[in-house]
């Protein structure tokens, strides 16, 4: 074998090396274009001449478990209480870093996106009361609350450098801060009858969990195992299960074991040896010295890491790239009859929902966000100005995911106000996204000639 270096074209580790919040955007903003692909796909099968097939997959049954102990549930409810919970898991440790460590960490410099993600999520809720007062279309309330980051990152990205950085940034704390409030309204008010048996048994295992953390247990296959079986115990607790997720991902350790003072002692001692291995062999494969100390080596690598961080960087891109675009195919086939668009359109649910995302994240966001600088709360991000804000506000309203989510969850045997919800959210995230991008675009467009003049 040759001594010249070999470079594979995806092995690129040492090349680029990217912080966590330009790693998180760049995965958010190629799932967008997937998420989107993905729905664009389930629209044109619900309907086309495989509809009907597309329902039966989704309704097919699928049991795991031992005779006694079984697990029985259609496609759909496996992907939706199943799959999801990794999602959640995801988002809960997105959730945890940026409370600990991120852009929420600083009180003062997280005050705006809180804020602004109050706002987008309080007057979307009430622009929906406001044309849903009672009925059972009530339930629906939280179906406009949440925005989905994905799919408005992606759309934000496309606008390259004609927006400050700091914007992005805005974003994905304001989506992260309404993901932890669309968290919350579905564990307060989108559950189920209680089994308290099971709920005890799910806050046992929490409890475990929180004392393996306390423990110093870094292994993450204990901390996998017992979230299985919470998973299960919240799934029998009439809780949605999904929730499993964002508490296992609250009791992942966010230390790691090695200090990086103490690793970089021993990383220098490490490389000394290592060299000397490399003298005597240079071909790895017959050098067993050379090899244990590359292994020790990644093994402090490993562990200088928290390992929930590693979890995060680990399951972002199953999550991104397969769980939500699963979610898609299987929740976004909508069904539209364009002989009665108009009615749909004018439909209390739809409408509620739609107003509420498009109108309602405008109202909300710019608002409160010009509320709290024009009472000096905080300050707009550096290079920001609320131009730029309107246009986030106006992108708050891309609803896709999480709404799609909680629509399931609102309206539970109510298959034609969920059909009105989910179409409320495909027309809202369709006007929010375009309107937001044109309003940013031509924003930037107008003071870059107004700087040539």
């Amino acid at each position: 074998m040759s001594d010249k270096e070999y470079i594979a074209p995806w092995e690129k580790a040492f090349v680029r090396v990217l912080t966590p919040l330009e790693d998180f955007i760049h995965r958010q903003t190629t799932s967008g274009v997937l998420l989107m692909l993905c729905a664009i796909a389930a629209l044109f099968i619900a309907n086309s001449q495989w509809n009907q097939t597309y329902i039966h997959i989704l309704e097919m049954h699928f049991t795991i478990g031992l005779e006694g102990f079984q697990l029985s549930k259609s496609l759909h409810h496996w992907i939706n209480d199943g799959l999801m919970a990794i999602f959640f898991f995801v988002i809960g440790l997105e959730l945890k870093r940026e409370i600990l460590v991120g852009e929420l960490a600083d009180p003062k410099q997280a005050m705006l996106p809180i804020i602004a993600a109050i706002g987008g999520m309080v007057v979307p809720v009430a622009i929906y009361m406001l044309i849903n007062p009672q009925g059972p279309t009530f339930t629906g309330w939280g179906v406009p609350m949440a925005t989905d980051i994905a799919f408005a990152l992606g759309a934000l990205a496309l606008l390259g450098k004609r927006i400050p950085k700091n914007l992005l940034t805005f974003l994905v704390a304001l989506a992260i801060v309404d993901d932890l409030g669309a968290v919350i309204v579905i564990a307060l008010f989108y559950t189920d009858t209680l089994n308290l048996v099971a709920l005890g048994l799910a806050a046992s295992l929490f409890f475990l969990l929180v004392a393996l953390n306390l423990g110093g247990v870094r292994r993450s296959l204990p901390y996998i195992l017992i979230g299985v079986i919470l998973w299960i115990a919240m799934l029998k607790s009439g809780v949605h299960a999904t929730l499993a997720g964002i508490l296992l991902a609250f009791t992942i350790p966010m230390r790691p074991k090695y200090e990086p003072g103490r690793f970089l002692v021993q990383i220098g001692e490490m490389i000394g040896q290592i060299k000397q291995a490399y003298l005597h062999e240079k071909n790895i494969l017959k050098n067993d010295e050379l090899r244990s100390q590359v292994r020790a080596l990644g093994e402090g690598v490993h562990l200088v890491q928290a390992p929930a961080q590693i979890l995060e960087h680990k399951l972002h891109l199953p999550s991104a790239y397969i769980v939500i675009p699963i979610f898609s195919l299987a929740n976004a086939g909508i069904p539209i009859d364009w002989s009665s668009l108009g009615s749909i359109v004018a439909h209390p649910v739809s409408m509620g929902v739609a107003l509420g995302l498009v109108l309602g994240k405008l109202i909300g966001i710019a608002g409160f966000t010009w509320l709290a600088v024009k009472f000096g709360m905080t300050n707009l991000p550096s290079g920001v100005n609320f131009k730029h804000i309107i246009g986030v506000a106006l992108m708050g309203g891309i609803g896709f995911t999480m709404s799609i989510f909680i629509a399931e969850l609102g309206f539970v045997n109510q298959a034609q106000d969920l059909l009105m919800a989910k179409t409320g959210i495909l027309l809202a995230s369709v006007v929010a996204g375009f309107s937001g991008f044109a309003w940013l675009y031509f924003s930037y467009r107008q003071s870059e000639k107004k700087r040539s003049q």
